[in-house]
This record gives C-alpha cells, structure tokens and sequence, in this order.
C-alpha cells in the first residue's frame, strides 16, 4: 500500500475511534438518565460485550490463548477497568465535555511513567505541558473545595489510570499480540466489574437495555478502530488525532445535553489540546523534517 494512502486510512480510524469513544459515554449517560444504574454498571456492559466479541473471535480463529508474558497482559486489565470505571462515574456525575475533555489528559501522564515503566528518556520540555495541563484541568473543574464535583474528580482519575494502562500495555504488546491482550482485558474487566455491581443488578427495561449495548459496542467499536489506526500511523500522528476526542465530545455535549459552555472551560480544553499536541511529539518531527529538507 502506498504510504500516504497508509497514513490517510490510520488517521480515519483513529478519528473514527475518537468519534465511537465520544458516542459511548453520550448512549451511557442516556441510560443513566432513564435508569437507576451507576457508572460501574455501564461499565461491566462495556467488558461483557468486549467479552463475547473477543470470545467469538478466538473461538473462530481458533486462536492461542497462551500468553507470553501474563504479568503485564494482567496489570494493563486490570489498570484499564478502573480506568473504565472511572470514566463511567465521570460520565454520570458531571457533562459529557468535562469526562472527555479530563479523560484526554492521559497521554500527558504518559510521559512521567515512560522513564519508571518503560525505560525511555523524557525531554524537559514535556514538564512544561504537564503544567498546561494541570491549569487547563483546574480551569475546567475550577473547584471551591467546598463542592468540587465528584465526577470531575473521577475524569481526572480516569486519566492517570489510562496513563497506567497505556504504559502496559506498551510493555505488554512487546511479547504478545493484540487480540491476546484485548481477549484477556475483556475477561478480567468484566470479572472485576461484576463483583462490584452484582448485589445490584437488576434486569433493565428495553430502552435502557438497548442504550446500554449500544454504549458498550461504541466503546468496543472505538478499541478495535483505534488499534487498527495505530497500524498504519506514528505514535505521535495518532496521539493528535486521538485528541478530536475532545472536540467530538464538546460538540455532542451541547448539542444533545444542552451542557453550557463556559470561556473558561473551553480555555481549559485549548490548553490539555495544547499538551496533547506537544507530548505527541508531531511539532518535534515536522521541525525536525524541515530542517532536513534545508
């Protein structure tokens, strides 16, 4: 394949993938709306639907379950439930723009962990866009610690532990192949998931049944585009067009909760975009082109 085809059929995925991940917290926050469920609950749908899909793939593929290497196949599942779980409460608690937007601070997380989990050298400049980020999450939450909101607390969880599982997963993919890794962060999130809402399961009503699946496939839907993405792009081209997360989640925000915009939160949002954009390394590698090319 020619490889700017390439690179124009990874950067639809991943933007598709961002669009998936945006539509999965908007079909959650519905069922959350017309249900009594809690975030946890949205998320052990989104593993057990993961769960049955990945199941099939294997068994029609007949493909080996052994993995090389379970210990970090394990610490990525288990990082990703809570990071699941995290996003769900975020989803329930506050707008569907603030749980994108403080989900997508990840990647800047990323970088502090790469010396410790991944033995990579970080640039000194990557702290800077840390501090972007930090004021850009106390811009959009702008707590009075008096009544910080929990779900803004949560979304802001949900990307360090994101940052964890990313990190994981980026050892873990060393020795084992995706399909391995996704089959297993499937079984092990819906295991952990079901322990903790399975004393309040209830059998739902079809809207709210249907909004569920709904919400889980787009999420499943968004893992798979995104890995396929990343096939045919660079780390750092990914990680940029991953960031219209946000921009999706914004948009479907206003437009279907009427969730109110505020110049601060949308200078908040510039500046983790910012970060994002930094940490991606794409400006470093358009630079570094350039000068090559003189």
């Amino acid at each position: 394949m020619d490889k700017s085809k390439g690179n124009y059929k990874g950067i639809f995925f991943v933007a598709l993938s961002a669009l998936f991940f945006s539509l999965n917290s908007v079909f959650a926050k519905i069922a959350m709306q017309n249900s009594n469920y809690s975030g946890i609950v949205m998320a052990f749908g989104r593993f057990i639907v993961g769960f049955v899909i990945f199941l099939a793939y294997v068994v029609f593929k007949k493909k080996n379950l052994k993995p090389n290497n379970m210990k970090y196949i394990i610490l990525r599942a288990i990082f990703n439930a809570l990071t699941i779980i995290f996003f769900f409460i975020s989803v329930q608690f506050t707008t569907i723009t603030n749980a994108n937007m403080l989900n997508m601070t990840y990647p800047v997380f990323v970088f502090l962990m790469a010396p410790y989990m991944n033995n990579e050298k970080v640039k000194k400049i990557y702290y800077s866009f840390l501090i972007l980020t930090m004021i850009g999450y106390y811009l959009i939450v702008f707590p009075d610690f008096n009544s910080i909101n929990k779900g803004d607390v949560a979304g802001l969880m949900a990307g360090l532990m994101a940052a964890f599982a990313v990190s994981f997963l980026r050892e873990a993919r060393k020795q084992d192949e995706s399909y391995l890794i996704m089959f297993y962060l499937m079984l092990i999130g819906s295991i952990i998931t079901f322990i903790m809402v399975v004393s309040n399961l209830e059998i739902p009503t079809p809207m709210v049944a249907f909004y569920i699946f709904f919400s889980a496939l787009m999420g499943v839907l968004g893992q798979l585009f995104i890995t396929i993405g990343y096939r045919y792009v660079d780390s750092a081209t990914g990680a940029l067009v991953a960031s219209s997360r946000i921009i999706f989640g914004v948009i479907l925000g206003v437009s279907l909760f009427s969730e109110m915009l505020s110049l601060r939160i949308i200078v908040g949002g510039i500046l983790i975009m910012i970060s994002l954009v930094g940490v991606s390394g794409i400006l470093y590698k358009y630079l570094h082109n350039a000068e090559k090319s003189l």
